[in-house]
């Protein structure tokens, strides 16, 4: 049986095609430019050229059906037919209040993620879209919803609730609710795997570092904490997003430069973070060139979003009381030692050593691995996220009935003996090349 995952943000479709019997990815691309001329789709499938193919998509039933084109196609696709397709998982950026666990889309359940809409205008209508396209095209397979802000809901009310008026939240539903769930279900449960502890008794402090960023306290297994709010746009410094800033910086530019609320929103989404801070440059790769030729701003931009992140962590060590350990996901968690190490620099009172060595060397996206120092009692992970199989795992459990709140639920890479097939194969590659990374990856403790 075939699991398709689906995540549509407003000009682009990210897919992946899961092989659930033999639990391998058979394919994953990307159709860009969708409603906009040039679209064009992606392909990528193990063992296979890459395939690059340009094709309009003036809406995303376009795009949805030119994916299922792709996949079926007799030279370069890896599926037969449409029929061989069992489920189809879509990410949905929130949830609100309504959704604690992932569902199925029925006709109800969608028109209430169209009354969330004014909670995530800028993503809950693609992803919405993206589903009415794919039913209209798939009308006879269930189409699952997996919520970026389900996982949070077990945040205690001094963690979601804001120092606003109680009819604000009763009337307009302001509060904190988190985003990055997926991401953050997926490593909390692999940390526990690398400690060789209980998943609900552990305390990890996971930092999802990308161009969107946000921090988890996780308690016991399940989130206390995390930076991200009502919005996408609080907390962290992100690559386009200011993150936390005073409110009253709003209503003084709205004032003095005459800035209407929608430009002011736009500035605080889309031009301000370490692209306002440089004025030139989102891509931490751009800044972490830049400043290693001196640029001053690249330096400032880099110290200040590596402060940030190390405030978050002090704060919810705090929270937390104990931490069993520090991860680090996403693109530049992952790939990125200099804001691991701005990140961590300072906090060997609290039991967070990091091993320079180890921590310069740590970048894969195959493996997990270990950067902290021999002694030091918190274990400082880098883990590659994996939502696409967290979404997949939802899709076949809701369409087989089995499924439940993950505090009830057994995903299989809770298992020590699970194993990437997709990832193990690129790790053959990256040893090859990099065989020092033989001696950072984390092996799970049993």
């Amino acid at each position: 049986m075939v699991i398709l995952t689906l995540n549509c943000g407003s000009s682009s479709v990210k897919y992946q095609v899961y092989d659930w019997d033999e639990k391998n990815v058979l394919a994953s691309g990307i159709v860009e430019r969708v409603g906009i001329e040039g679209s064009i789709i992606n392909h990528k499938a193990p063992g296979v050229a890459d395939v690059s193919l340009e094709h309009e998509c003036p809406n995303h039933v376009v795009a949805v059906e030119l994916i299922l084109k792709t996949i079926t196609d007799p030279q370069h696709g890896v599926v037969r037919s449409m029929k061989d397709i069992g489920a189809v998982g879509h990410r949905m950026v929130h949830g609100g209040m309504k959704f604690a666990r992932s569902v199925l889309i029925t006709d109800e359940s969608l028109a209430t993620f169209k009354e969330l809409i004014d909670l995530a205008p800028l993503h809950n209508p693609a992803n919405i879209t993206g589903v009415e396209a794919a039913k209209a095209v798939l009308p006879n397979v269930p189409h699952c919803a997996v919520m970026d802000t389900a996982w949070h809901q077990t945040m205690p009310s001094t963690s979601y609730t804001y120092a606003l008026p109680h009819e604000w939240q009763d009337k307009y539903m302001v509060r904190r609710y988190g985003f990055h769930g997926t991401s953050f279900l997926y490593t909390a449960k692999r940390a526990s795997v690398l400690l060789g502890k209980d998943p609900f008794d552990s305390n990890v402090i996971i930092a999802h570092i990308g161009n969107g960023s946000s921090i988890n306290a996780v308690k016991d297994g399940c989130s206390y904490d995390t930076s991200m709010g009502m919005t996408p746009l609080e907390g962290l410094v992100m690559g386009t997003r200011s993150g936390d800033i005073d409110p009253g910086i709003v209503f003084h530019m709205m004032k003095k430069a005459g800035l209407s609320a929608a430009e002011v929103e736009k500035a605080l989404n889309k031009e301000s973070g370490v692209l306002g801070i440089t004025g030139r440059w989102s891509d931490r790769r751009d800044i972490e060139n830049a400043a290693a030729e001196g640029d001053r701003i690249a330096i400032v931009a880099q110290e200040l979003e590596g402060y940030r992140i190390k405030k978050y962590i002090g704060a919810y060590y705090a929270a937390l009381g104990h931490v069993d350990a520090l991860v680090f996901t996403a693109g530049v968690g992952e790939m990125g030692p200099v804001t691991r190490h701005l990140s961590t620099l300072g906090l060997e009172g609290m039991g967070i050593k990091v091993d320079p060595a180890r921590n310069e060397k740590a970048k894969c996206r195959n493996a997990e691995l270990e950067i902290s120092a021999p002694d030091s009692p918190v274990k400082v992970y880098v883990i590659p996220t994996d939502e696409e199989l967290v979404m997949t795992e939802d899709a076949f459990a809701l369409m087989n009935g089995t499924y439940d709140v993950h505090t009830n639920y057994t995903y299989s890479f809770q298992s020590p003996d699970y194993v990437n097939k997709q990832r193990a194969a690129g790790l053959e590659k990256d040893l090859a090349k990099k065989p020092y990374l033989a001696d950072l990856i984390a092996h799970p403790r049993r």
